[in-house]
């Protein structure tokens, strides 16, 4: 029923775009046979609305994997850069969430580990919209920020480091299944700052995947059993990537590719001092208003690096 869902939304939207369409053709003939000037600012509009529309749909073409469609579970990991990590993590977790406001797509946060001063250490959120992961997943890598520290008495300039990682949503029934004997369950008191935000019951938890050696810790609920099933979503998104990852090891072998680790490498670049700029490292895409970006502008920068990916030419960087 999802899959008849899906498709029906897309042949609704392309029918839709084929009438507009049509319906533009016949004013512009119409125009035309009457010499009617007063409709050249309307038409124009409109044929950029439908252009627009067009472009759209023509990149979800490209979001044509398997998981493509699903929800993306998206976590942020604090990197070398202390404080400043910590902060950067948090500007990107933010950057995220406000992207997925941008498209209305639902957002449910998983895991939320504060830093020491400030930040984050970690934190996951489930980012829940069609072609959600699709989107989203040319984001894992490391993220490196350039920026004048707020945390430095001096005010130097500062690198920050932070580990994004992207996985689908895993549907329980048909993915991937894990055997209870494979589990090693810990259970432990949640981290802040001290105060109220230090619980007194052990209600964190931590499993350990033996045969993969995964490890997942979530500490954000309040209950041991709520925080036990958030943490056990996210193992089973972790190891559906890794057998995606297995799969497409096997494929670039046969093809003779060489395939590089997606981890450790840095796909992009934020400079906010002494210039601001957002560069993509694979696409080489740019912008200049790195502050918008971070506000959750992303579309531009994540069409660029999708359409590297896949071969297509990516669009001029501004």
């Amino acid at each position: 029923m999802q899959q008849l869902a899906s498709l029906k939304g897309d042949l609704e939207a392309w029918q839709e775009l084929d009438s507009g369409t049509s319906n533009l053709e016949e004013l512009l003939e119409l125009a035309v046979n009457e010499s009617d000037d007063s409709m050249a600012s309307q038409l124009a509009d409109e044929y950029e609305k439908l252009k627009k529309r067009t472009d759209s749909l023509e990149f979800n073409l490209q979001l044509s994997g398997e998981y493509d469609s699903r929800p993306a579970i998206v976590s942020v990991k604090a990197g070398a850069g202390g404080v400043d990590a910590q902060d950067w993590a948090e500007m990107l977790f933010r950057m995220y969430c406000r992207w997925a406001e941008r498209r209305g797509f639902g957002i449910e946060i998983l895991d939320e580990t504060p830093g020491d001063e400030a930040g984050v250490k970690s934190a996951a959120a489930k980012i829940d919209g069609r072609y959600a992961y699709g989107y989203l997943r040319s984001e894992r890598g490391v993220h490196r920020l350039v920026r004048l520290s707020p945390f430095d008495s001096d005010h130097r300039r500062h690198t920050s480091f932070a580990l994004v990682e992207v996985l689908p949503e895993p549907d329980e029934q048909e993915d991937v299944k894990i055997n209870p004997d494979d589990l090693r369950i810990d259970v432990f008191r949640a981290g802040g700052h001290g105060g109220q935000n230090v619980q007194k019951n052990s209600t964190a938890v931590r499993l350990t995947h033996l045969p993969t050696n995964l490890v997942v810790s979530v500490q954000n609920e309040r209950s041991q059993l709520q925080n036990r099933e958030v943490a056990m979503r996210i193992l089973l998104a972790r190891l559906v990537d890794m057998e995606m990852q297995k799969r497409a090891e096997a494929r670039a072998k046969l093809k003779g590719e060489h395939v590089s680790a997606e981890f450790g490498r840095q796909i992009r670049n934020y400079v906010l001092h002494p210039y601001q700029m957002v560069k993509d490292e694979r696409s080489k895409f740019q912008v200049s208003d790195a502050q918008q970006v971070l506000d959750g502008d992303l579309d531009d920068l994540l069409k660029a690096s999708l359409a590297a990916q896949v071969g297509e030419a990516a669009p001029q960087g501004e």
